[in-house]
């Protein structure tokens, strides 16, 4: 569908537009869309302001043209990316940070900052920030509050949201609000600010972040351990969360993730699972390794090493190949959709079996990885694109891995987002009475639907078949 965006050019913009082919090739797809999906916007637009955003919003709202949140395209669900063409709003030139005031632990920075900027902005002055995620040094901080992004240090640190104090965010129809406050805490009406974080641009567009600090860690120590099988090590895994473990990092790898990397980089694994660990402290760092310690030993651990500094990235750097790995392994397949399933760490072992059980059944190479520490669970389906059986396959297994985890009480996706391919799963994680409550938010917001329509929530007549299909909500796996 081609909309006309020639208002643009009416626009006395701090910041230019473009329609270049070039241009809208580049905003048609990010990480997560596969070839033969992507869709060019009409035009795209570079916006260096609060001010240039909201003319934007404002002029697209009154002709109903669709504008579409663009930042460094790292996404895994095509997040960012047209469904219906229309505008790319690209807020990467929007990328200053705008003041630091280390007093009160806090950070201002426009939304195309990339994630790394901020720690070495701020690294002179002993702080950091946590909550980065494992692509932290490619993707922005408004990517990161759109989808709600959280990484390796999760389990200690928690997720981007527990580090958002403040927004502003323009509107579909251009006003420009405040969400949050720079206070530690306020119970001052509702929580508007939640509402934003995770919402994909489908409610807002995030102009200006204020981040909340930490002070860096006087003391780091990590490495790994190998287990003699994939139970041994989810058992580990929830023992040492449960009992209270103060790790700052907690992996895990499958042996066949572990044959991937293998196959891709000079590292020479083990091929069995295992374990990654990070500690951070200030003091007393070596009792909470032997804490860990005797956990991993009560499971029969084959290998343990804890070292820091170098050695302890040569440990690690197995888990960071991961990525380049996948993309290397088989040249014949892809990885069909992102796996990104998170439950109650209590639960962790089931869910890792569910996985190998679906490989079994459906004879695929499902490789595991994941951020074990806080239950997240990362994995691949292999698919032949060529074969369509295969692929049909492929899906199944992918859904009913999905579904297997929403039966255990946990999520979709925990770090991902919904975007495209997972709104399918959204009733049956939140029921039909919750997609219709957040329908209702988005309309309210969004009346004319133009903020990155097509994705997070079904579509109505979808979602309406479902429910039909399933004689309504499924309560097998709706949450309560």
């Amino acid at each position: 569908m081609h909309h006309d965006c020639s208002f643009l050019d009416e626009l006395d913009l701090e910041g230019s537009v473009s329609r270049g082919s070039s241009d809208r090739r580049n905003h048609a797809s990010d990480f997560g869309t596969r070839e033969g999906q992507a869709v060019e916007p009409d035009a795209v637009a570079f916006p260096e302001s609060t001010a240039d955003v909201s003319a934007i919003l404002a002029a697209a709202n009154e002709r109903g043209v669709p504008v579409t949140p663009y930042a460094a395209g790292t996404g895994l669900e095509a997040n960012a990316t047209p469904v219906h063409g229309g505008v790319s709003l690209d807020i990467t030139r929007m990328d200053a940070v705008l003041d630091i005031r280390p007093d009160d632990l806090q950070i201002d920075v426009e939304p195309g900052v990339i994630g790394e900027a901020i720690n070495e902005a701020v690294a002179g002055r002993g702080l950091f920030f946590p909550p980065l995620p494992s692509s932290g040094s490619i993707s922005t901080i408004g990517g990161m509050i759109a989808t709600d992004a959280s990484g390796q240090q999760t389990v200690k640190y928690g997720e981007v949201a527990d580090w958002v104090l403040e927004l502003e965010v323009v509107r579909a129809d251009g006003t420009v609000l405040t969400v949050g406050s720079k206070a530690a805490k306020t119970s001052s009406g509702y929580n508007l600010l939640n509402l934003v974080i995770g919402s994909e641009g489908t409610l807002g567009v995030v102009t200006r972040a204020t981040l909340q600090l930490a002070g860096r860690p006087e003391q780091i120590k990590g490495g790994r351990a190998v287990f003699p099988t994939l139970e041994a090590a989810t058992e580990a895994i929830s023992d040492v969360i449960t009992s209270g473990v103060d790790v700052a990092k907690l992996e895990l790898i499958d042996e066949r993730t572990a044959r991937m990397v293998n196959a891709y980089a000079d590292v020479e694994l083990p091929e069995r699972p295992m374990t990654f660990v990070e500690f951070h402290a200030n003091h007393g760092i070596d009792e909470e390794i032997d804490f860990y310690r005797a956990i991993v030993e009560a499971h029969d651990v084959a290998e343990f090493e804890i070292a820091s500094g170098d050695e302890m990235a040569e440990l690690w750097r197995a888990r960071e190949e991961i990525a380049y790995a996948s993309e290397e392994y088989d040249p014949d397949r892809e990885i069909e959709g992102s796996g990104d399933v998170t439950v109650p760490i209590g639960r962790y072992p089931e869910m890792i079996a569910a996985v190998q059980s679906v490989a079994e059944s459906y004879d695929l190479f499902i490789p595991c990885f994941g951020h074990a520490g806080d239950g997240n669970l990362h994995y691949g389906v292999f698919a032949d694109h060529d074969d369509p059986e295969e692929v049909e396959r492929v899906r199944a297994a992918h859904a009913e891995i999905v579904d297997r985890a929403i039966e255990l009480g946990g999520t979709a996706t925990g770090e991902h987002g919904i975007g495209v391919g997972k709104r399918k799963f959204l009733e049956r994680e939140h029921g039909a009475a919750g997609v219709e409550t957040m329908r209702a938010v988005k309309e309210a917001l969004d009346p004319n639907g133009i903020l990155n329509p097509g994705k997070v929530l079904p579509n109505a007549n979808a979602q309406a078949s479902a429910s039909a299909t399933d004689g309504g909500t499924n309560g097998r796996t709706n949450r309560k």
